[in-house]
């Protein structure tokens, strides 16, 4: 049985950093997001070009190397034969796991660093797996099941945070609100300012697998629908660039 990396659809989980910025380094960024021209350039739903290399662990089934901007991650997929469990004999299982490397930003040192690949640990599951049901999950465990209640694949996914500059798990879409204006694929300076943070999952089918919020800030209903429009749109964009990066990556290492 083969195993490829290919996204399916997941969004990023937002978190604050403190970053240490100047009243008016604040007001710079916040201006420019008011005005829709952000400090590097882009407009508030631009996100940054993303590069995409493949097959970079050879002991695994499949991995890749991501990088948006400063941002570079890494992940891996390994699949062994194992029992499915006696509440679901009809499923395979998937187990995820998110190291941040100490190297990659001065807070990932010591319990910064725990809680932080704890908390990224936890939103790709959301996104992978759906809710308690099953339902809207990126990966369908059913797949997964070869002689129900005896044989299946267990999928052991490790992603290793090499980098950060903000929008670690921005795989589709998202939106952070800054001031009265929301934007896509925040930097680390960006998110440092935000008042609150919505993650959207999406597959490839254009579904919505989660939502999820964060921050203290209210945030009217229309605005999260307008926020959904838009990662329905950035998702579809993002995923045709993420296939043709790793089909560009695979068609090099065969010309090699």
């Amino acid at each position: 049985m083969a195993f490829e990396s290919r996204t399916n659809g997941f969004l990023h989980i937002v978190y604050s950093e403190m970053v240490g910025l100047s009243i008016g380094e604040k007001y710079f960024i916040q201006g420019g997001i008011a005005q829709d021209l952000r400090t590097d350039g882009r407009k508030r739903l631009s996100p940054r070009p993303i590069f995409v290399e493949t097959g970079n662990i050879s002991q695994s089934n499949g991995s890749a190397r991501v990088r948006i901007g400063a941002t570079e991650v890494i992940a891996s997929v390994k699949a062994e034969l194992g029992r499915p469990s006696a509440l679901h004999p009809d499923k395979g299982k998937v187990s995820i796991n998110v190291d941040c490397s100490p190297t990659a930003a001065p807070m990932f040192e010591g319990r910064g660093g725990e809680e932080l690949s704890s908390e990224l640990s936890v939103a790709l599951q959301r996104c992978l797996l759906g809710g308690k049901s099953g339902s809207g999950a990126g990966i369908d465990l059913s797949s997964l099941a070869i002689v129900e209640g005896k044989i299946c694949w267990d999928l052991y996914i490790e992603g290793l945070v090499v980098s950060s500059d903000g929008n670690l798990l921005d795989a589709l879409g998202a939106a952070i609100k800054v001031g009265r204006h929301y934007i896509v694929d925040a930097t680390s300076e960006e998110e440092s300012q935000m008042s609150l943070a919505v993650s959207i999952s999406v597959n490839r089918q254009g579904n919505i697998c989660g939502l999820t919020k964060r921050g203290g800030a209210g945030l009217d209903p229309s605005v999260i629908l307008d926020m959904i429009s838009v990662a329905l749109s950035v998702s579809e964009r993002l995923i045709n660039t993420l296939d043709s990066q790793r089909a560009a990556a695979e068609a090099g290492k065969d010309e090699l």
